[in-house]
């Protein structure tokens, strides 16, 4: 998954926790540090990795969930763990936590759309002699609704010095109707890359209009490839479209 590395544990004494005796979350990572994104029809799995410390030995992890960090809305299920020993003191136990975008607008009668965004994970830990300790907001981490982004150079070919039109859609999952809509409003890079080379440079940049269509002209003064990039927001993924290559005549 494409997107800035998610936030990971704050300390094991900044999160909020009860519990009892000297167990400890010492870390926690979610998918590797990245961004998840979540679509409109395939099941999401990802991992949170929580690194746990006792002076007995783990025992486990007895619960794991995850939600937004505003709204407090949770449509994301603990679906499994597996525990790996580090040292006779310290384990890593990985939850799987699994997003079904069909079920997302069941959790709740608000736009779900509204709980993109930054997300916090709680658990509970358990030591082999019995302690245990509740952790929350041991990990923040965001959650984005995918994106897709088209491209479209014409005339194909075009003149040296002549006008190529690169059009192109931003569009994104709605996760209340398991569709995707445009984008409206939003800045999106147009990039070009001559013929032979294998680097990218931006143009210009343009935005989508009110059903997140673009449309530029730009002159012809060599092959090559047109694309588009979106940076992506905090709550929509950033993607780089395929590109569309224009010969000369």
């Amino acid at each position: 998954m494409v997107g800035a590395a998610a936030l990971v544990l704050l300390t094991p004494s900044a999160a909020r926790a009860e519990g009892k005796g000297d167990i400890r979350v010492v870390s926690a990572v979610v998918d590797g540090g990245t961004n998840v994104l979540v679509g409109t029809e395939k099941t999401i799995n990802f991992p949170i990795a929580i690194t746990i410390t006792d002076n007995s030995g783990v025992k486990g992890l007895s619960h794991a969930s995850t939600f937004n960090r505003t709204t407090g809305h949770g449509f994301i299920d603990w679906t499994g763990t597996t525990c790996q020993k580090k040292t006779s003191t310290t384990s890593v136990c990985t939850a799987t936590m699994t997003v079904v975008p069909a079920w997302i607008g069941g959790y709740s009668d608000s736009d779900q759309n509204n709980d993109a965004g930054y997300w916090t994970v709680n658990a509970t830990v358990k030591a082999n002699d019995g302690d245990y300790w509740i952790s929350d907001n041991i990990a923040q981490y965001k959650l984005k609704r995918a994106s897709k982004l088209t491209t479209d150079a014409a005339p194909e070919p075009v003149a040296k010095g002549g006008t190529v039109t690169v059009t192109g859609k931003l569009s994104r999952a709605n996760w209340e109707d398991l569709k995707y809509h445009g984008f409206a409003g939003q800045s999106v890079q147009l990039q070009f890359k001559k013929a032979a080379s294998s680097t990218y440079s931006t143009v210009k940049t343009v935005k989508t209009n009110s059903t997140g269509l673009l449309s530029t002209k730009v002159t012809a003064t060599s092959a090559g490839t047109w694309r588009w990039y979106f940076p992506g927001t905090t709550t929509t993924a950033q993607i780089v479209s395929g590109g569309d290559s224009v010969a000369l005549k």
